[in-house]
């Protein structure tokens, strides 16, 4: 099978080619497994952390990609839950132990053995990948796979954190950064919170204005202070300059959610600016969102039929993830990315 491999650690400063167009044997799946055909796979910023090292692979090489849409194509002697054909999501907790406190408490997210796709296992930048049974997902007719993809990742994390805000309607919602996961939150919030304003602050003019056109209330630089503040904010972006920015537009006892697995480094020295009375002061809250679990993946693909929600894709071939993720580095992003395998 065709797979584009990563099989060293590298800055994609100076590596704009970090994966290499490679053939592996097509995998074979265990008892509870199944093999997917797969025809769409997402470009997520945590491919950026795993390539830079900040989240790295357990071996290498490896195949990226979490993010997944396919069809079953066979399975494993003691998987019965699908049949051959059937179109189904992976996202990327690939599996967890089941049995912790954790997984008993609907937190498998948090698990000590937490197996996350495309990082410690191969992934969905290839044509075929298998997957346990029990770690996919139907996903609803109304998404072509193109569409359907980034709701795997991106939508479902996007999802988690939106919950973690613990907003209400009414109350003002701030996203800093505006990628593929901010543009499917603005979505959400429009359908459960009709009365909340969004106010979007993200580096490029160009997401501005996207954010604008999804119905952001106001939208700005990371470093400007929003016209009014702020309930609780998201924050998705890699750097730690828009986190100090984000406490300086909280209100008191407002939350920051921060979706990123990892930060880069470049810009740690912001964290000197911290002052103690207007970033921390006022009981303020910083909360991290760490992974995502079944269940967040399987209720947000029914809130994404239900209102319905259509992501904005760029689409790019197996053969041209080079390219898309040296965009998303370089922030040249509307929306989300997805490989058509």
């Amino acid at each position: 099978m065709k797979a584009m491999l990563l099989s060293q650690i590298c800055s994609m400063q100076d590596n704009k080619k970090p994966l290499r167009p490679a053939t592996m044997p097509e995998p074979i799946p265990h008892e509870k497994e199944l093999l997917v055909k797969v025809s769409a796979c997402g470009v997520c910023h945590t491919e950026l952390d795993e390539i830079e090292g900040r989240t790295s692979p357990l071996k290498l090489p490896i195949v990226l990609g979490h993010q997944v849409i396919g069809r079953v194509e066979s399975a494993g002697i003691a998987a019965t839950k699908y049949k051959a054909g059937e179109r189904v999501g992976i996202a990327w907790i690939y599996s967890a132990c089941g049995s912790c406190t954790n997984c008993r408490n609907d937190r498998e997210n948090l698990c000590a053995e937490f197996r996350a796709t495309g990082r410690d296992v191969h992934g969905g930048y290839a044509e075929y990948m298998t997957v346990s049974e029990d770690f996919v997902y139907p996903v609803p007719d109304d998404f072509s796979d193109i569409a359907a993809a980034p709701l795997l990742c991106a939508g479902a994390i996007g999802y988690r954190s939106l919950r973690l805000t613990g907003i209400q309607n009414g109350q003002n919602l701030g996203l800093a950064g505006f990628g593929a996961s901010a543009h499917l939150v603005i979505k959400m919030v429009r359908h459960q919170y009709p009365d909340t304003k969004v106010f979007v602050c993200a580096r490029s003019a160009q997401e501005q204005q996207f954010a604008r056109e999804l119905g952001a209330a106001w939208a700005g630089d990371t470093a400007e202070r929003t016209p009014e503040q702020l309930d609780c904010i998201i924050d998705t972006t890699p750097a730690w300059q828009p986190v100090v920015a984000a406490l300086n537009n909280l209100k008191p006892g407002g939350r920051l959610v921060i979706n990123a697995i990892r930060k880069e480094e470049a810009d740690r020295q912001a964290l000197l600016q911290l002052d103690y009375p207007s970033h921390l002061w006022m009981e303020k809250e910083i909360k991290s969102v760490a992974n995502v679990s079944r269940r967040d993946v399987k209720e947000f693909l029914q809130l994404a039929a239900e209102i319905p929600i259509k992501p904005e894709v760029q689409v790019y071939s197996l053969e041209e993830a080079n390219t898309a993720l040296v965009e998303l580095k370089e922030r040249k992003i509307r929306g989300a990315k997805v490989l058509r395998i």
